[in-house]
């Protein structure tokens, strides 16, 4: 086996380029935007991603890219705070980076750009797979067979829906919805994330890195005929959602109305029997989503790097997929595991439900309020 293409040239797909590159095994990568893209949204390079990102050289990058971000306050509801706890990532713990998605997507491709082919503005429109190999039709570039196909294109994967079936028999709606905006402007304290919870609701304004992020991340059944590309109805949906909102909700939502660009989504949970059909398989989201919840970024990094292992290792292409799913499934289980208990966490669905975690937070040795002189009710 020589020829790979992965598809999606996002975090899962650039780390698994890199180290197949490495193997000796010639990878492509095709991705439906024109370049790197993705989100500002803050995620943590954590665990068993360290390690990975540490041996492909890159962790001084993501250091120096890293949020400030170090302090999570919870707030009343009236914009009060009311506790204090430490970013997951500025505890220090085994190398933890905090970093936008974009910039974390950016570095990894820099990376495996040298020794990967890249096609950007491109996206696959059919498989036709065999015993030996699949045949790749693309929407631009020409008709070529490749040895084995990865998706590694995220929740609404395109390899998947082609070689495993719809979107709905796989992707399961987790009662909550995010969506995430820049505020063009840089937050007040670029230490501090803000998190105001009312009873299903959470709005949140983090600092990023030099340009503040809000987010709203709030429960909702799952919308059968929800198309994930359409921006009208999405805006929609948030604006209906936090209608007569108080703290700085108000001015997010104004926010929201003008933005040209936003993030939104259902957060769900991908789940598969397997990860693999003959010559096709899944790495990152597109196998094993745990959006928003579950170190999705991380697992990704991690994901990667176990299958170019397996593959790496192993003549047998079957073997190798088998080997890589057991594998990589021992980390994935437990955090698809614990999704609800971390959603009831950061979205309690009840006043009750929300008392209850800021009485949590508080008692909590690193939970004690702010000892600030200023109102209260200020924020980024």
């Amino acid at each position: 086996m020589t020829d790979v293409l992965i598809c999606g040239a996002g975090i899962a797909g650039s780390t698994l380029a890199y180290w197949l590159a490495r193997a000796g095994l010639r990878p492509t990568v095709v991705e439906r935007s024109p370049g790197t893209r993705s989100s500002g949204n803050p995620v943590d390079v954590r665990g068993p991603a360290v390690p990975v990102a540490e041996a492909m050289g890159v962790l001084p990058q993501l250091r120096a890219a890293a949020t400030a971000a170090t302090t999570v306050t919870l707030l009343a509801a009236s914009g009060r705070r009311i506790a204090r706890m430490p970013a997951p990532a500025a505890r220090g713990r085994g190398g933890e980076v905090e970093i936008a998605r974009a910039d974390l997507a950016a570095i990894l491709y820099e990376a495996a750009r040298p020794d990967a082919e890249f096609l950007f503005g491109d996206s696959i429109t059919a498989l036709h797979a065999d015993a030996t190999g699949v045949d790749v039709c693309f929407d631009h570039a020409p008709d070529r067979r490749f040895d084995l196909v990865i998706g590694a294109d995220g929740l609404h994967s395109t390899v998947r829906r082609l070689a495993f079936g719809p979107e709905r028999d796989h992707v399961h709606h987790l009662g909550l919805y995010v969506a995430t905006l820049p505020l063009g402007r840089p937050a007040e304290h670029a230490d501090e994330v803000l998190l105001h919870n009312t009873p299903g609701r959470l709005a949140s304004i983090h600092p990023a890195r030099g340009e503040a992020i809000a987010a709203f991340i709030f429960r909702g059944p799952a919308l059968p005929d929800l198309d994930y590309r359409d921006t009208e109805r999405h805006r929609g949906i948030v604006l209906d959602a936090y209608a007569g909102a108080g703290w700085e909700v108000p001015r997010l939502l104004d926010a929201l109305r003008k933005a040209d660009d936003f993030f939104f989504d259902a957060v769900s949970a991908v789940r598969l029997d397997t990860w693999s059909r003959g010559r096709i398989a899944l790495v990152g989201d597109a196998a094993s989503c745990v959006s928003l919840l579950g170190d999705g970024s991380s697992l990704a990094i991690a994901g990667a790097h176990t299958l170019a292992d397996a593959l790496a290792n192993h003549d047998d292409v079957a073997e190798a997929l088998r080997g890589y799913e057991h594998r990589h499934r021992k980390l994935v289980a437990p955090k698809q595991r614990n999704i609800g208990f971390a959603a009831g966490m950061l979205v309690p669905k009840t006043r009750l439900g929300v008392d209850a975690r800021n009485l949590a937070a508080r008692v909590m040795p690193s939970g004690r309020p702010r000892p600030r002189g200023r109102r209260s009710g200020q924020a980024a």
